[in-house]
């Protein structure tokens, strides 16, 4: 059975509104999860004084693994202790962010798999050190921008090869991030997300953002604002790509598994919005 267009959301709150009456392929309650897994790691790159740590709430649904990251905290270990088995419909009614992120991700993941999209660019990213793979992500993330010599880039959640990679095709980066205060050459780091959207000509965003709540938000500036959107995203690369048409002007997504749990080459995909 064939599905029409749906109508494009505006938030993601209409998103899974527009999921659970099917308007995106099968009934979420015919999709169950296989398997549930509640990550933390800490990576520290060669050279670096920074120590990112990061936490994943994994759902696997058929062929697809949805993802969302979430601050220390937010979701404990034993969510995943009855997880697997329940079906999507009521993990896209939970009461939990993060749940609803994964959730959603994975059944948009498994309905349109990133692999096979037609309107996707697959990027490999090299067999390398950590070092090297995340230069090569972060110079993929940056081939999405589009900017003049000058221009000023909002970076709402920092990692510094993307910082790197952004100053070395002409523009000024602004980063903003809520757990670090600088970058790895000092510059200052702000946790004040509209300090960086006043005063940006493009924005890059991560897939963080859905996960506590300043997505929305960011993707409402750049919409009325005509900014152009670029969200580089590990976890909610697919509920990302669903706004392509409403304010996403660029995305890139890395589904599980994510580059830094691999040294073989893995794949990224590129999307850029329709012209």
């Amino acid at each position: 059975m064939s599905h029409p267009e749906p109508r494009t959301p505006h938030n993601v709150a209409e998103l899974i509104d527009a999921v659970l009456a099917g308007d995106y392929g099968p009934d979420p309650k015919d999709l169950s999860i296989t398997s549930a897994f509640w990550l933390y790691n800490t990576t520290r790159l060669a050279g670096s004084q920074v120590t990112y740590h990061n936490h994943y709430l994994l759902l696997r649904v058929g062929t697809a693994f949805g993802a969302c990251s979430f601050e220390a905290g937010e979701l404990a270990p034993d969510f995943c202790e009855n997880a697997s088995g329940h079906t999507l419909d009521k993990l896209l009614r939970a009461e939990s962010t993060p749940v609803r992120i994964a959730a959603l991700d994975a059944y948009l993941a498994q309905v349109s798999p990133h692999r096979d999209a037609a309107e996707a660019e697959r990027v490999m990213l090299p067999t390398g050190t950590p070092e090297v793979r995340a230069k090569a992500r972060d110079a993929a993330i940056a081939g999405l921008l589009d900017i003049e010599p000058g221009a000023k880039v909002a970076l709402i959640g920092v990692v510094n090869p993307l910082v790197a990679a952004i100053r070395e095709r002409g523009g000024v980066c602004l980063p903003c991030d809520l757990n670090l205060r600088t970058t790895q050459w000092g510059d200052r780091i702000t946790d004040d997300m509209t300090e960086v959207l006043k005063e940006a000509d493009a924005v890059v965003a991560t897939g963080m953002t859905l996960s506590n709540g300043t997505f929305d938000l960011i993707l409402a500036h750049c919409r009325e604002h005509e900014v152009p959107l670029v969200v580089y995203a590990q976890s909610g690369s697919a509920v990302a790509r669903a706004f392509l048409p409403a304010g996403v002007t660029g995305l890139s997504a890395e589904p599980f598994a994510f580059s830094q749990f691999s040294a073989d080459e893995t794949p990224l995909y590129r999307y850029k919005e329709a012209a």
